[in-house]
């Protein structure tokens, strides 16, 4: 009797560790899905911008890359311009989590959407969160990559402090 027990607890014991697993993978893809906070529309204080013309990034045969990398590094010097903190590396973790890399990647289905607000780009930008924090120099398109990135960096810094920072949905 005592080894069926023991082995029904065994049983027991890899049943519990496997569902443990399988809910903290859940609740990983959940946090990392999770929809952003009610205050990513807010308008940011004490931003100061410095106007520059704007262009369509993906139309730009000269300098950066028209790949995802260009997209990174060109942002980056803005951001160096502008003062606003973050890595390649921190930029490139979350666009790999919010996009997969994809300029054109549209949330349809989280609570923004549903609100008629679709989170869209490369960082998956709000609108109204790209308005608020959009930077000169840039592209008026939430979708245009170096606006998008620089736009969700510049959001970032102001509630994270960069958006190295930001290791789950923001």
């Amino acid at each position: 009797m005592t080894t069926i027990t023991a082995t029904r607890r065994l049983a027991r014991l890899r049943s519990l560790a496997l569902t443990g697993i399988a809910t903290t993978g859940a609740a990983a893809v959940a946090v990392t899905l999770m929809p952003a906070s009610a205050h990513a529309a807010e308008a940011p204080r004490g931003v100061h911008a410095v106007a520059a013309p704007a262009r369509d990034s993906r139309a730009d045969s000269a300098g950066s890359a028209n790949n995802l990398d260009g997209w990174i590094k060109k942002s980056l010097a803005i951001m160096k311009q502008k003062g606003i903190p973050g890595s390649y590396e921190g930029l490139r973790r979350n666009i790999m989590r919010e996009s997969g890399g994809n300029p054109n990647a549209q949330n349809n289905w989280d609570v923004n959407a549903q609100k008629g607000t679709p989170s869209k780009g490369l960082l998956q930008v709000i609108e109204p969160t790209f308005n608020a924090y959009h930077v000169d120099g840039t592209a008026r398109s939430l979708t245009d990559p170096v606006a998008n990135i620089t736009a969700a960096a510049n959001y970032a810094a102001h509630r994270y402090g960069s958006i190295d920072n930001v290791n789950s949905a923001y």
